[in-house]
C-alpha cells in the first residue's frame, strides 16, 4: 500500500467540504481529466463520481464509488479505470493543532494493475498522491482564506 500524508491549515470540516464536492475531483486528483456526472447523494456510500481519466484523445470513461463515509474523518473509495483495473483509496482526516492531517492510503485491488510489482506500483502511487495532496491543500487553504 502507498501512504501519503499532508498537513493542511484548515479544519477537518473544511477539508470534508471540498471532498464532498464531487465536481472538484478533476482539479486535485492526478489523472482525472473531467467529471461527467456526480450522483446527487455524493459522498454517501454507494454514490458515484462519473469521470474520465487519461489524456485526450486517449481517455477512459469510468467511475469511482464510495464504499464508506464517516464525515469528517474517513472517505473510502473504489476507483475504477478499466481496462487498467481498480484501486481502493482511503482518505483519512485527523485534527491536529495547526489544522488537519490528511492521509491517502491507496493500492490496486483488481485487474492488470496488480501485475505491476508492488515496489514499482507503490512508488508511482506515492508520487501521484503527493501531488494530489498538494493540489487538495491549495483548494482547501485558499478557499478558507477567501
Amino acid at each position: 500500500m502507498s501512504t501519503n500524508t499532508r498537513d493542511m491549515a484548515a479544519t477537518p470540516e473544511q477539508v470534508w467540504r471540498v471532498l464532498s464536492d464531487g465536481w472538484l475531483y478533476p482539479i486535485w486528483v492526478v489523472g482525472a481529466t473531467r467529471m461527467r456526472d456526480v450522483d446527487p447523494h455524493w459522498p454517501e456510500p454507494g454514490a458515484r463520481l462519473h469521470h474520465s481519466v487519461g489524456v485526450w484523445p486517449l481517455t477512459i470513461d469510468d467511475y469511482t464509488e464510495v464504499l464508506e463515509a464517516d464525515p469528517p474523518r474517513l472517505l473510502r473509495l473504489r476507483a475504477r479505470a478499466w481496462p487498467g483495473g481498480e484501486a481502493e483509496v482511503d482518505l483519512g482526516l485527523e485534527p491536529i493543532e495547526t489544522g488537519t492531517r490528511v492521509t491517502i492510503v491507496e493500492d490496486a485491488c483488481k485487474g492488470p494493475g496488480l501485475l505491476i510489482p508492488a515496489p514499482v506500483r507503490h512508488a508511482q502511487l506515492s508520487w501521484r498522491n503527493t501531488e494530489a495532496l498538494r493540489r487538495l491543500a491549495f483548494i482547501v487553504e485558499r478557499r478558507e482564506r477567501a
